[in-house]
């Protein structure tokens, strides 16, 4: 047997264990304070604005436009003399519905959920029509759709003055 083995520790090997120690506790202290500053702080969702100039009347035929589609949320409807905003979005769970101009109908994706072309639900699980949205005529004679106003069918809102343009 050989009397080489060590039993306790030189001063010097003490301190540089203290110091990795130190350094490894300072290192989880401050991680773990990074993860409580960043969790203090909520996520940032970029929603589109919330109301837009939509050109003029005479840009419009008869039927849904989706050009705003994608960057608004918002379809165009003219129909019946009248014209207005509908939301995207299924009153059902949200998804976002198809226009589909063959059958002239609106068909949710989800749950089959499918819509007339004036935001009527007629099939499937969707509650409630859809949503219109605050429409109006700019001095200049634009179409300006407010997506902070929104008018239900269910509660007699789409025969406010609002929420559609005669055309």
């Amino acid at each position: 047997m050989s009397d080489n083995t060590k039993t306790s520790l030189n001063r010097r090997e003490f301190f540089s264990y203290l110091t990795v120690g130190w350094v490894t506790f300072t290192a989880a202290c401050a991680g773990f304070l990074g993860l409580a500053f960043r969790f203090s702080y909520p996520n940032v969702v970029f929603e589109p604005e919330m109301d837009f100039i939509a050109g003029g009347t005479a840009d419009y035929a008869e039927g849904v436009d989706e050009r705003w589609k994608e960057i608004y949320g918002v379809w165009i409807v003219r129909l019946e003399g009248k014209l207005f905003a509908l939301s995207n979005i299924c009153t059902h769970l949200g998804c976002i519905p198809n226009w589909l101009p063959a059958e002239r109908k609106f068909k949710c994706p989800c749950h089959g959920s499918g819509y007339y072309a004036n935001g009527i639900n007629f099939e499937g699980p969707a509650p409630r029509p859809l949503e219109r949205y605050k429409i109006g005529l700019t001095p200049e004679g634009q179409i300006k759709v407010d997506k902070t106003k929104i008018y239900r069918e269910e509660k007699g809102q789409w025969d406010h003055p609002d929420s559609f343009i005669p055309v």
